[in-house]
């Protein structure tokens, strides 16, 4: 990988990772996994978490997106992962709206900061 920058990585509904594809995100490793998982109403839990845990571990992947309502099935996943890189953001999703309450990761972002930082 050098020279060359890290990839995006995806797991969302049809419409999110349809949307990123066509922005130009689909790749495959040299093994030829990509770097997106569809969850579909028949994608089991395990295969979401176990797709996560390999995002991870990939060396070429800098930036997780996941819908928000996925986050929510594997939030204890999510949880343990503590490394700034890949970065995981939750994003919304066409049927279900962004909740900041539930969004782990910017809980945790919030309490490194305090209001007098910004003053």
């Amino acid at each position: 990988m050098a020279g060359r920058g890290k990839l995006i990585a995806v797991i969302g509904d049809e419409d999110t990772c349809t949307g990123f594809l066509l922005g130009g995100i689909g790749e495959l490793n040299k093994n030829r996994k990509p770097n997106f998982l569809v969850v579909e109403k028949d994608t089991s839990i395990t295969e979401i978490e176990e797709t996560f845990k390999s995002f991870l571990a990939r060396n070429d992947i800098g930036i997780i997106l996941i819908n928000q309502f996925i986050a929510e099935m594997i939030r204890h996943a999510i949880d343990g992962h503590m490394q700034s890189i890949p970065a995981v953001l939750e994003i919304p999703s066409k049927e279900h709206p962004y909740d900041a309450s539930k969004d782990s990761i910017l809980r945790r972002a919030k309490g490194m900061f305090c209001a007098e930082d910004f003053r």
